[in-house]
């Protein structure tokens, strides 16, 4: 794709985790007590949750807390303007698992490796779409790949190109789901899920969210966006990770602290590579929608249960 930024490529940057960030981000989205290979270190299956690696560009090789808005300023993508990172949500994403990243990087050197798809000027809003991928640096292996667009609020009309749509996953018509789950979230939702390395004060005090328009804080997209991964691994996975492949879904509207989360979830019946596609959206309890064109390719295991 050409236009302004397309493929320019950011510094690679090291990216490392514990074992203790693994599991805090397992508690931080959800997982449960039946679900031990996720929350506890010692069991014989121990896992890393397979969308853990979304929270790599926020935590890099960091142990403390970090500056969100010094570490957002990155670095500048030649032939477009400078966009203010205190005006930013996130529009969509979806990864793509190769492989299971070990429990811990001790021992290994791993880096994430960042490229630029577009940049589009959306008239109110800028666009900048990036692909993330995390590589063992020695052997070259990729273990995942995440393909994520930032919508810098009020930030656009520089004129630069509108960009492409992007494809549609609704979920089928007139079939009732094959699988529903609730979240309830609470007052400190996002102040667990903070903690894994994505410290955007939007999320922790309600002064950013005002001036924003949000009225006040609200919870990470992010957070319901890998909430909805292990619903859906859960649901039809039997939350083996080898069993999940994709999964993408779009920030449609910001979840308050204490709402209740409805995600819905068909399968298709189409497989790739023995991977099943499985469509999904997320309400809160008033029915709007806060994550939509939800899609995942999971190997299906047993039916779920609604």
């Amino acid at each position: 794709m050409s236009g302004p930024g397309a493929a320019h490529e950011f510094p690679a940057k090291e990216v490392s985790w514990l074992k203790r960030d693994v599991l805090l981000f397992a508690n931080s989205i959800g997982a449960t007590s039946k679900e031990l290979h996720f929350l506890f270190e010692l069991h014989p299956n121990f896992a890393v949750f397979p969308t853990y690696p979304i929270i790599l560009p926020f935590k890099l090789t960091d142990q403390e807390v970090t500056d969100f808005y010094a570490r957002s300023k990155a670095s500048p993508i030649p032939g477009v303007p400078a966009f203010d990172p205190k005006r930013v949500v996130d529009g969509q994403r979806k990864i793509t698992v190769f492989k299971q990243l070990p429990t811990t990087s001790a021992g290994r050197k791993f880096e994430l490796r960042n490229k630029v798809v577009g940049v589009y000027d959306k008239g109110k809003a800028s666009v900048v779409e990036t692909e993330q991928t995390v590589v063992d640096k020695e052997s070259g292996e990729v273990y995942c790949s995440v393909v994520g667009s930032a919508f810098y609020v009020g930030q656009g009309g520089w004129g630069g190109p509108k960009g492409p749509a992007t494809p549609n996953y609704p979920p089928p018509k007139d079939r009732k789901p094959d699988a529903v789950r609730e979240v309830q979230t609470t007052t400190e939702t996002a102040q667990l899920y903070r903690l894994n390395g994505d410290y955007n004060p939007l999320h922790a005090t309600p002064e950013p969210g005002r001036k924003m328009g949000f009225g006040g804080i609200i919870i990470h997209g992010l957070f319901s966006w890998n909430s909805a991964a292990h619903i859906v691994l859960e649901a039809f996975g039997n939350s083996d990770p080898a069993n999940f492949r994709e999964f993408q879904a779009r920030f449609a509207s910001p979840v308050k602290p204490g709402d209740r989360l409805v995600t819905e979830l068909w399968r298709t019946g189409e497989v790739v590579d023995g991977f099943e596609e499985i469509r999904f959206v997320t309400k809160n309890q008033t029915g709007a929608v806060v994550l939509s064109n939800g899609r995942a390719l999971i190997r299906v295991k047993g039916g779920a249960k609604l």
